[in-house]
């Protein structure tokens, strides 16, 4: 029996690079599509050829969503996911033998600001704004059309936990010893977060009354794999599937955990009036931090997955211990 081939596109990212490692030692051949290397997005004959007879194909590939959002920075974001889950559709439609399971990646984000109830993939309600139009308009692009004989599942990742770029940022804000709460309140109206794509949504940027009560849901990079093989194995896992922890926490608990875990004895509280300049500074976005994210993975539940991480105080302390 030949070796079976998984296909990853934006292979480059933390997750990536975990992903390729766990498929090899599980035994597949992993090929990338990248913007650069053997196959290119450049190159979509290229394209077609790799992913006909592939048995797995992944889609992680996106800009990175840490900078800030001037009209650049959108464009690139939405059209970088659209452009090539457009290119990878058309490639498996006209394959012989497409892959039997497609995973794009997709993102927690896509729920509205929520504090009064969990979001699950059944009776979430979508948001509205920049980053929910993103998520929506490459889902779209991701379900259009027919394929028959291929498995469709759009991961909706909450923040990975790892040795990636949202773990960073929050690690470096604690040991700077602001790592109290973020608290959101009035700021001047802006439209970095004003709807975008063929639906805009939303128009100026939101504000809320947390008080630091804003929820924050996770997930460690190792259950992020286990998940991509519990989602192989269970061929009755389709559409959208929430990645993210059964115990989500507040803005409040997340900061507590990571000063004990860098062992900071306090941390300055951050108010929206404090936070905006220092993240810009760091060329994030306070949404990162502010918009309350209270996502649950009801259908990975349901259908019987055990989390390595269920809780975030053994997450954090063992990325902290890894790094």
């Amino acid at each position: 029996m030949s070796t079976p081939l998984a296909v990853i596109a934006g292979a480059s990212g933390f997750i990536g690079e975990r992903l390729s490692e766990d498929l090899a030692g599980r035994g597949y051949r992993v090929a990338t599509i990248g913007r650069c290397g053997p196959v290119t997005w450049s190159d979509p004959r290229a394209i077609e050829r790799l992913v006909d007879g592939a048995q797995l194909l992944v889609n992680l590939a996106g800009k990175n969503v840490s900078g800030r959002y001037n009209d650049r920075n959108r464009n690139a974001i939405l059209h970088s996911r659209i452009d090539t889950t457009r290119a990878l559709r058309e490639a498996v439609a006209k394959a012989e033998l497409p892959p039997r399971l497609w995973l794009n990646a997709s993102t927690a984000t896509i729920y509205r600001h929520a504090m009064d109830r969990p979001q699950t993939e059944d009776s979430g309600e979508l948001g509205t704004g920049f980053s929910v139009d993103v998520a929506r308009t490459w889902e779209q692009e991701f379900f259009a059309g027919e394929l028959p004989g291929v498995r469709r599942v759009a991961l909706r990742m909450a923040i990975v936990l790892g040795d990636g770029p949202a773990t960073n940022k929050l690690l470096v804000i604690t040991r700077l010893g602001l790592g109290g709460p973020q608290i959101d309140g009035w700021w001047p109206a802006h439209r970095r977060y004003r709807g975008i794509g063929p639906d805009p949504t939303g128009d100026l940027s939101p504000s809320h009354r947390t008080r630091g009560e804003q929820r924050f849901s996770w997930i460690h990079i190792d259950d992020v794999l286990a998940a991509i093989r519990f989602i192989e194995e269970h061929e009755d896992i389709s559409g959208a599937v929430n990645l993210a922890a059964p115990n989500p926490v507040t803005n409040r608990e997340l900061m507590a955990i990571l000063r004990r875990a860098v062992r900071r004895p306090f941390g300055l509280p951050a108010y929206r009036w404090m936070l905006e300049p220092a993240m810009f500074v760091l060329r994030v976005e306070p949404e990162m931090l502010l918009k309350s994210r209270w996502v649950l993975p009801e259908r990975l539940e349901q259908a019987g997955f055990e989390f390595r991480w269920p809780q975030l105080e053994g997450a954090i302390g063992n990325v902290v211990a890894e790094r």
